[in-house]
């Protein structure tokens, strides 16, 4: 039983790399930003491709990951999201098509396919990471067989909330983006740029979704549309946990793990979804709020 938990433990940290990016980007901004699963499979694919081209394996992808989905996530926040402010449905649209834009031009090797050039690395086809060799296999305590990469996975997980809660409380970027949440138009008047803000927090948000991706990368096959589940399954989280809140973010997102993996093991994978689902909407309906939202006054 001890191992299930364990299991449920490891996917609740995916889980929660992917919902913190999004927790304080839609608490911050009020953005739906649908191209987050895609952060997830850039992060997957740069793990993919730094192994191929530079010949460096999983962790050292694990920095670079984060910096070209941060990157990618600052140019889409001020060419498309920018524009959009205030307007909900319109960012969800938009983010969309930057969604389905960035997964065809992975799947057609960013157009370099209808030219008979071949992007080894990309393309339609699945595509594998190997994981470091001390990483691989398990290490028991007691009469228990802990799986190593899952507790990789554990680790880097709990070293990025640990980071983003310090950023987020304990530096003056993280009080400007706590009082974007609350009140923008109060935090404008009071000096703070919320224009800048709003594109490192897309940006910083868009980085842990690459991360989680190569947290993927070592136990799933890449491809093209690994992505599109997991902005689904990230909202999940947030809205669960409560908008713009750290700790719920953290509590959910553990919640929802051991829930699929005690259920998958029980049952079925199929139907481990439906339960996390049938949960996420029962905590809606009884607390709409989320189960750490922010104090109203």
């Amino acid at each position: 039983m001890i191992d299930v938990l364990f299991i449920g433990l490891s996917l609740g940290s995916i889980l929660l790399l992917v919902a913190l990016g999004l927790a304080i980007t839609y608490g911050a901004m009020g953005v739906i930003n649908m191209a987050h699963g895609e952060m997830v499979m850039i992060g997957a694919y740069t793990t993919v491709m730094s192994a191929i081209w530079l010949g460096i394996g999983l962790i050292p992808s694990i920095l670079l990951a984060f910096i070209v989905t941060a990157l990618l996530g600052w140019l889409i926040e001020r060419i498309v999201v920018k524009r959009l402010y205030g307007r909900l449905l319109d960012t969800l649209l938009a983010t969309w098509g930057v969604a389905i834009l960035i997964q065809q031009a992975v799947r057609l090797e960013f157009g370099l396919s209808f030219f008979g050039i071949h992007v080894e690395g990309l393309g339609p086809g699945l595509q594998n990471v190997t994981v470091p060799d001390f990483l691989q296999g398990a290490f028991s305590i007691g009469a228990v067989e802990i799986n190593t990469y899952r507790t990789f996975i554990i680790l880097v997980t709990a070293v990025l909330t640990l980071l983003t809660w310090y950023l987020m409380y304990r530096t003056p970027i993280g009080t400007q983006v706590r009082a974007i949440i609350r009140n923008p138009s109060m935090a404008a008047a009071c000096g703070i740029d919320v224009d800048r803000v709003n594109a490192l927090t897309f940006a910083y948000g868009s980085g842990l979704a690459g991360v989680a991706g190569v947290m993927m990368s070592g136990f799933k096959t890449v491809f093209p549309d690994m992505g599109t589940s997991m902005v689904v399954d990230g909202f999940m989280v947030v809205v669960m946990g409560g908008v713009g809140s750290l700790l719920g973010s953290v509590a959910s997102a553990g919640i929802l793990g051991e829930i699929n993996g005690v259920v998958a093991s029980v049952t079925n994978d199929i139907l481990a979804r439906a339960v996390v689902f049938g949960v996420v909407i029962m905590v809606i309906v009884l607390k709409p709020q989320g189960l750490f939202s922010f104090k109203g006054r």
